[in-house]
This record gives C-alpha cells, sequence and structure tokens, in this order.
C-alpha cells in the first residue's frame, strides 16, 4: 500500500479490510452532492494543502478523522442561494452518514457541516 495515503482497517474472520481515507473522503463528498441546495464543496479545509502536493480529488472539501474506530467527517460547501441553511447542512449531515455506515460498516461519531459560500443562478446576458 501507499505509503502516503492513511488506512482504516477492520479485521473480521477472512483476514483484515483497509479502507483509505481518500476513499471514505470521496463516499462523504458525493452524498453531499446529491443534497438539493448543495452546489459544490469548497477547497478551504485543507484542500490548498493538497493541491500543492498535487493530488486533486472529488474530496476537495472533505477532511475525515478516525479516532476510537468511529469517524469523523469535515466538510465544507457551496449553498445554491435560496436554501435554507440549517435544512440543507441537516440533509448533508444524514446524507453523509447513511452513506458512509452503509457502505464501509463504519461508525459515524460526527458531521460537521461549513458553508464556505453561495453560489447564484447565471444572470441571462442582454
Amino acid at each position: 500500500m501507499s505509503e502516503n495515503k492513511e488506512y482504516v482497517s477492520r479485521s473480521d474472520e477472512l483476514g483484515n479490510i483497509h479502507i483509505s481515507e481518500e476513499v471514505l473522503a470521496g463516499i462523504a463528498a458525493a452524498a453531499a452532492l446529491e443534497v438539493d441546495g448543495v452546489s459544490g464543496l469548497a477547497a478551504n479545509l485543507g484542500g490548498d494543502i493538497a493541491e500543492l502536493m498535487g493530488k486533486k480529488s472529488l474530496a476537495k472539501g472533505v477532511r475525515i478523522q478516525m479516532e476510537d474506530e468511529k469517524v469523523t467527517a469535515e466538510l465544507s460547501i457551496l449553498m445554491a442561494y435560496g436554501h435554507t441553511i440549517p435544512e440543507v447542512g441537516r440533509a448533508v449531515q444524514e446524507g453523509v452518514k447513511n452513506a458512509v455506515e452503509s457502505m464501509t460498516g463504519l461508525e459515524i461519531a460526527a458531521v460537521n457541516v461549513n458553508v464556505g459560500g453561495i453560489t447564484f443562478p447565471a444572470q441571462p446576458k442582454a
């Protein structure tokens, strides 16, 4: 396995399963982008560091931390104008929690959502 990546390891009766934190971040990002009112991910959660290191991925606005066999996800989203921030934030939390837990079997301790910006619809040119 690559030395540059962090992995979450789980043991079962047949052996070990290693899940890259980048995979967990990708699952969280995809789940967040499915929520109505989320227009994108903001890269201000360490994405600048990742881009400096040459890493570009779907999960640019997602940070994953593992502690005591529980996952904490922190997302920085861009919201579409006209949506209610608390409602969209709650929907992102639920979507990310359900996606990560169902796809990996890992438990989510917290999903922290930061609204990094608002996007506006494009104005038609006259």
